[in-house]
């Protein structure tokens, strides 16, 4: 039996979440032998990804047990029943160590599940572990101090993204079915576009953001989100539908029940733009290409895809920098006062770039407040008849390991090249990453699908359509021996 095959030979381990629970439902497989495959991938190939910030094997087979006991006994069973999941390492898991990629936090450890794992615990899902990212999640590759580098199992030369890019890697290479990312700025899209997967960046409150570090309160409630990533838009929704729903910890969350698009919205004819703005960095040309091979797709199904201009996303993007730049630097400032010696480099080129040269005032933060949101308001009146958007995610496929940097001179600045994902954050659309090109080098290049706020439903279901007309998924070709 090969390392990347289950006892049926019809099951691997890029399959799919709904076919992982129909074989533990109907015991063509157990969850015990699903987690044993999968931790015997995970050993042979993690040492070459860094996939994982901290592996809880011995934990993942005692829910494996109770998994498969609960099959026996024909209890009845959850949504993800038995199947391996992946948290991001900034996120709460009881018991496991949660550094987010710092040595400063190398030692915390959190006594209380964040809730969107208690939801997936409920589910039935079984936690692998937590995935590494870059110090403090602060930039568009996962390499830190703690772990080292996280690399892309596309090619191990290149980064899988961040800062969910031990969760792109981890579920890219088989090691995971599925998982949960963060987004303050495209960190679930970006990864997802880079490594070939999916991942979907909801509306903020949408999926609760409690138990997540950096907390998303006060000035940055608005700005990241948690969400799922997977390997198929499919299992994104099968992970979404679990994770969504009001929390009290959330100040932004709203009970907005799900909603089944197919059956309530007749897609064909449906308005999608295709976006054009002159804030937005030109894309390379293969990127530009599967842009448009998506519009496509879509209108060979009947959707009306037609060139979108959409104004003010320059106004926008000044304002996420704000936040995302000078007011989280601010933050961090106590936090890192008296320990700079221990910051990996790319940490401190952040703070180099965001740290504000005059001290934060009052009339900054309230003026910057009000901007957002009429920026925001201004969006969305442009969107009420085009509710679907279509973009690049980011300028280009994944880069080198250490090409990514906040230099305004460097063709993957992170400010220029990331900058179709990052107005998101600040008008709180949701968007969705979906496979659909290949560059020359090899590299997967992903098409984002944006739309209105709470509006997470049409989206995906917009993006399955781009997806089952592309055709299945494909895996890296491992470089990796096996």
């Amino acid at each position: 039996m090969e390392i990347h095959e289950a006892r049926s030979m019809n099951f691997s381990l890029f399959s799919t979440i709904s076919d992982v629970t129909a074989a533990i439902r109907t015991r063509a497989i157990s969850a015990t032998e699903l987690v044993e495959t999968t931790l015997e991938r995970i050993s042979v190939l993690d040492p070459k990804l860094r996939a994982f910030a901290h592996l809880e094997a011995e934990g993942a087979r005692a829910q494996a047990r109770s998994a498969d006991s609960a099959v026996l006994r024909d209890d009845p069973l959850g949504t993800l029943h038995g199947v391996p999941v992946t948290i991001k390492g900034n996120i709460d898991v009881a018991g496991l160590p949660c550094p987010a990629g710092s040595l400063l936090r190398k030692d915390y450890v959190p006594q209380h599940n964040a809730p969107l794992v208690a939801r997936l615990r409920a589910a039935g899902a079984i936690i692998l572990g937590n995935t590494n990212t870059p110090e403090f999640l602060m930039a568009y590759e996962s390499n830190n101090l703690l772990i080292g580098k996280t690399s892309n199992p596309w090619d191990l030369s290149r980064t899988p993204g961040g800062s969910s890019g031990g969760e792109a890697a981890a579920i890219a290479s088989g090691c995971s079915f599925g998982g949960v990312g963060s987004d303050g700025g495209g960190s679930i899209r970006v990864p997802a576009h880079f490594s070939g997967i999916c991942g979907l960046k909801p509306t903020p409150g949408r999926v609760p953001s409690t138990g997540h570090f950096p907390p998303g309160a006060g000035l940055l409630s608005w700005l990241g989100v948690v969400g799922p990533m997977a390997r198929t838009i499919a299992d994104v929704r099968a992970l979404f539908e679990v994770l969504a729903g009001p929390d009290p910890g959330d100040a932004l969350s709203a009970p907005v029940p799900f909603q089944n698009v197919e059956a309530n919205v007749r897609l064909k004819g449906l308005r999608v733009g295709l976006l054009e703005s002159s804030a937005l960095l030109k894309a390379t040309p293969e990127t530009e290409a599967a842009v448009k091979k998506a519009a496509s797709l879509l209108a060979d199904q009947g959707f009306a895809v037609e060139p979108f201009q959409l104004s003010e996303l320059d106004r926008a993007l000044e304002i996420w920098w704000f936040f995302f730049g000078p007011v989280v630097a601010h933050l961090f400032a106590p936090t890192i006062e008296g320990h700079e010696e221990q910051l990996s480099s790319i940490l401190r080129e952040y703070l180099a770039y965001a740290a504000p040269e005059n001290p934060l005032t009052l009339d900054a933060l309230f003026l910057a407040c009000a901007a957002r949101d009429n920026v925001r308001a201004e969006i969305l009146r442009q969107l009420r008849d085009v509710p679907i958007l279509l973009s690049p995610v980011s300028s280009s496929p994944a880069f080198r390991h250490g090409e990514g940097t906040y230099r305004m001179d460097s063709p993957h600045c992170y400010r220029t090249s990331m900058r179709h994902s990052q107005w998101l954050n600040l008008a709180g659309c949701p968007g969705a990453s979906v496979p659909v090109g290949v560059s020359p080098e090899g590299l997967p290049i992903g098409v984002q699908v944006i739309g209105r706020p709470y509006e997470e439903e049409l989206v995906l279901a917009v993006a399955e359509c781009i997806e089952r007309a592309r055709g299945p998924w494909q895996a890296p070709p491992f470089k990796v021996p096996l």
